[in-house]
């Protein structure tokens, strides 16, 4: 696994290392969860953090590999999910920036649950396990900031499984296509167009692939979205947020 760390031990260095950190910063800063931390806290995991650089299809890691830390993702994707022995794959997210992951290792110490791969070329920052463990001893009061981050994640979670039973596939997918141009919460901007190729999202939905281009192409008759290699356009999201109620 290639890793480039930020080496903060090379005095001259430390100008280039600061100016690039706060590069960083100021894209962090347009999403929700960072934003909103107290500033103490930016500043101390900014400290810390350490640069990541994926090629494509490499791997951050795997199930059963032990914690490594809290991730951002800069720059690129990264595939959340699991195959069987079977080869059947179970897709649960594309994490983008300006996304965080990675926290339920903080909390438990328990072994990741999923697979993490880059989708093309990918830069995450890394606050590495350890020292956050070390910080949130020193300071324990920033724990509760991890747990809102967590606790967001398990309130989609719970609203997809309820959806998976109850809601027909279309609504579902509208949903779901929201919440990517949403980031999950994570930008205060939706994205009109969404790089997601249609496999992808049929297996974040379990459904089949014939079924989710159905689907679309049906949405694209409407003129609710526009269908393009790799990509997917909201044209009228009013009337996409109307299908995801339904």
């Amino acid at each position: 696994m290639h890793q480039v760390p930020v080496r903060l031990c090379q005095p001259h260095d430390t100008l280039g290392i600061h100016m690039e950190m706060q590069a960083w910063r100021a894209r962090l800063m347009t999403g929700q969860w960072f934003s909103h931390l107290p500033v103490q806290l930016q500043n101390s995991l900014l400290a810390l953090a350490r640069i990541r650089r994926l090629s494509p299809g490499q791997a951050l890691f795997q199930r059963g590999d032990p914690p490594c830390g809290l991730y951002a993702v800069l720059d690129g994707a990264v595939r959340i999910g699991t195959m069987n022995e079977q080869g059947k794959e179970a897709l649960l997210s594309l994490v983008e920036p300006w996304h965080w992951f990675g926290e339920i290792g903080v909390f438990d110490g328990q072994p990741r649950t999923h697979d993490a791969y880059a989708v093309g070329p990918c830069t995450l920052l890394q606050i590495p396990q350890a020292a956050l463990l070390d910080l949130l001893t020193a300071q324990p009061a920033h724990w509760r900031q991890l747990a809102l981050l967590m606790s967001h994640k398990l309130r989609l979670t719970f609203i997809s499984l309820e959806q998976l039973s109850l809601m027909p596939a279309p609504a579902r997918l509208a949903h779901r296509l929201l919440l990517i141009a949403e980031g999950y919460g994570e930008l205060e901007q939706p994205r009109r167009v969404l790089q997601l190729p249609q496999e992808q999202l049929a297996l974040m939905l379990s459904l089949s692939r014939q079924t989710t281009n159905q689907i679309l192409k049906d949405l694209q008759s409407q003129g609710i979205l526009q269908l393009s290699y790799g990509a997917i356009e909201i044209l009228d999201a009013t009337r996409l947020r109307a299908l995801a109620t339904l």
